[in-house]
């Protein structure tokens, strides 16, 4: 058996969302970044800036509407989002 240490992640809370309505909700990350994330565990930027490692299920929670509107103005074909 072989063990590996990892170096401590450098994740702060993110300050400018305010009162932490953001984990309320699903937000909008990229496909890739969301595989990503399931297997090493590393933190995922939503389009709204949320920064958070996903860890729950987004069917239970609303869209985040700033996440909502950024996606809805992005142009057709640039399908590269998914939820939380």
């Amino acid at each position: 058996m072989s063990t590996k240490i990892l170096p401590e992640s450098d994740i702060r809370p993110d300050l400018s969302h305010g009162d932490g309505d953001h984990e309320r909700f699903a937000h909008y990350v990229e496909k890739d970044k969301i595989m990503e994330s399931a297997f090493s565990g590393t933190p995922v930027r939503a389009l709204c800036g949320k920064v958070w490692v996903p860890n729950r299920d987004p069917q239970k929670f609303p869209v985040c509407p700033e996440c909502k509107e950024i996606y809805e103005g992005l142009p057709k074909g640039e399908d590269n989002n998914n939820n939380e």
